[in-house]
């Protein structure tokens, strides 16, 4: 088996083009295989600061009791 690293970007449309210096490769059945390099798969995440989350998520679970809805869930879970 022979293996080849190709550098690509895909197309708008979704073409992968190869170079033209790898004419014995056409007309052949071949498996593909894609890896996102990983600075592409990383999110960039945005900073928060600590007052900005207890801002945001205050009062989430207001009108629920915590324990009540994990007894509900847990009961659900394993009946």
């Amino acid at each position: 088996m022979q293996a080849y690293k190709f550098d690509l970007r895909i197309s708008e449309n979704g073409m992968i083009s190869l170079p033209h210096t790898m004419p014995n490769l056409y007309g052949k059945e071949v498996e593909l295989f894609i890896i996102v390099p990983k600075k592409e798969r990383l999110k960039k995440v945005e900073k928060t600061t600590a007052k900005e989350f207890v801002t945001r998520w205050a009062g989430f679970l207001k009108e629920v009791d915590p324990e009540e809805a994990k007894y509900e869930y847990l009961s659900e879970k394993y009946k």
